[in-house]
């Protein structure tokens, strides 16, 4: 009783294809693949995007320093 027999799989499968059809269930099956494709598509795409170029100084300013958490603390607390 603790497990099914093959009539039990047949059953199911045949019900299975009932509810869904042979049509159906082909149809589904195409759109799973054709999402797949895209999916491995956009993945290609991305690894072959070229990556962004650094940014660059604007002329005519001066470049600052980057500012560390403690000299934010200490500015707030002047």
């Amino acid at each position: 009783m603790g497990s099914f027999s093959i009539w039990h799989w047949l059953v199911v499968g045949i019900i299975i294809l009932l509810l869904f059809g042979k049509g159906r269930f082909s149809d589904m099956m195409g759109d799973v693949a054709k999402g797949l494709k895209s999916f491995k598509k956009g993945l290609a795409e991305d690894e072959n995007a070229a990556p962004e170029a650094p940014a660059q100084r604007i002329e005519g300013r001066p470049a600052t320093p980057p500012v560390t958490p403690e000299e934010t603390v200490r500015d707030k607390q002047a």
